[in-house]
């Protein structure tokens, strides 16, 4: 049979989704955070000739009237933050930026008697230490770079190791317990054996085999190990290795009469309208030309996609904290034991909206609550179940499997599958793997490693 082609005309109907700029900007405007927002608003600000800040606060009211927006459901409240009168100086607020450990290592450099060149050597290695306060550079590079020798360079690294915090400048683990062991008033030699030659049987909780090779008592090993434990292994770490990220509170929840309420807390965001000129100006275009005219009012139109987006993100957010406040009640009132299971998709259902919307509503933002600051994420926690059909939250089976190894016998540590066994007694259906998870997660050690010897 012989192939025919042709041409022919047909009509078909299809639905596709058209991502129009509109749907973008509102998409945009949702998952950023307040602090991004207010970035983006001051932006747009600089660009857009017909947006102005409000200095009266436009009510909510006014702002719908603007857009031709309708809420769905409960409408969110105007936060009494924002209308607040009381004047504050912004500079006030402000945090002095803390000082990194490059800056106290160099501060320290004054204390030295140095010369030019060694001065410069020092710099260079403080300059080459990692966010955990480790050099992060070997000797030939550094003895080459400055034409020095061996020994001039261990000059320098002495002086580097014998700078605060303790151990700062170690090249390992084992030499950075060293350095901090050996500035102890009374060293213990046994403990800075162990550390230099015998970390990892330690981390396998191999005390007898390292009493065994030292020739000495399993509880001298011990106590040399707990010593080796009170040692700081990021010596680095208390000084910030980025600028710290302040964090802006989208919603404030508070407790009046019994009940929880939620407030959007739009304290420092700035009200937006459309400079009443310019409006008349539009209406006036017959006097300015069809070119000016369309330029102005491509500027109008994306001013109102701002403002109706804003308005839309304020809308949505508010709606997902006070379904997440419902749904956590247990949890506002009584503590983190009661924090139940959920997901984004119960929410979604709830709220009649897309899990990809809960998703963006959810992202960089906080709520500040009775019981502290939280991310909304942190009201989504992955849960078990209970043999009585009720739901509980990772973090609280974690907090039942670090208090069941707190009050262990620690001559015989429980196994996990043992803290599985006693989970499951008490209804809580969890295996020994997931209790091995957990437990790594919360950084506590194997049993074998938590053995106490008496």
């Amino acid at each position: 049979m012989a192939l025919q082609m042709g041409y022919s005309l047909m009509q078909e109907q299809r639905l596709k989704l058209v991502m129009t700029p509109e749907l973008r900007q509102a998409i945009q405007i949702l998952q950023y955070s307040a602090t991004d927002l207010l970035q983006y608003i001051q932006q747009e600000m600089t660009e857009n000739p017909v947006l102005e800040f409000d200095e009266k606060s436009v009510a909510t009211n006014e702002v719908e009237e603007l857009n031709g927006l309708k809420h769905l459901g409960k409408s969110a409240p105007y936060s009494p933050a924002a209308a607040s009168t009381e004047k504050e100086n912004p500079i006030e607020r402000v945090a002095a930026g803390p000082a990194s450990l490059a800056d106290a290592l160099e501060a320290q450099l004054c204390d030295y008697d140095l010369d030019a060149k060694e001065r410069n050597i020092c710099l260079y290695l403080i300059r080459n230490l990692d966010e955990k306060g480790y050099l992060d550079i070997d000797s030939i590079s550094v003895c080459k770079r400055f034409q020095i020798g061996e020994d001039e360079y261990e000059r320098c690294l002495a002086v580097l190791h014998s700078m605060e915090p303790d151990g700062v400048g170690a090249r390992s683990l084992s030499e950075c317990i060293e350095i901090q062991l050996l500035r102890k008033e009374n060293p213990n030699r046994l403990a800075i054996e162990i550390a230099r030659d015998h970390l990892p049987a330690v981390a396998d909780g191999k005390l007898r085999r390292i009493a065994h090779k030292l020739g000495v008592d399993v509880l001298e090993v011990q106590a040399a190990i707990d010593e080796i434990k009170s040692c700081n292994p990021r010596p680095g770490s208390s000084y910030p290795a980025t600028s710290p990220r302040y964090v802006y509170p989208d919603v404030v929840v508070e407790r009046v009469d019994g009940e929880y309420q939620v407030v959007l807390n739009e304290k420092d965001m700035p009200r937006l309208t459309i400079n009443p000129r310019y409006q008349k100006l539009l209406a006036q275009k017959e006097l300015y030309g069809e070119e000016a005219a369309a330029y102005l009012k491509n500027w109008m139109q994306s001013a109102l996609w701002l403002v109706k987006g804003i308005e839309q993100r304020r809308d949505t957010i508010y709606r997902v904290a006070d379904a997440i406040v419902s749904k956590q009640r247990g949890f506002l009132d009584k503590g983190l034991d009661y924090l139940k299971p959920l997901t984004l998709k119960q929410i979604a259902e709830e709220l009649n909206l897309h899990e990809s919307t809960i998703s963006r509503a959810t992202q960089h933002k906080y709520m500040q609550t009775p019981r502290g600051l939280f991310s909304f994420r942190f009201f989504f926690p992955s849960g078990l179940s209970t043999e009585n059909g009720e739901d509980l939250s990772a973090k609280t089976v974690k907090m039942k499997i670090k208090q069941l190894i707190d009050e262990e016998d620690k001559e015989k540590p429980l196994s996990d599958q043992k803290i599985s066994n006693q989970l499951q007694l008490e209804g809580i259906r969890i295996s020994r793997r997931t209790v091995a998870k957990y437990r790594e997660e919360m950084g506590i050690a194997a049993s074998s490693a938590r053995k106490r010897y008496t």
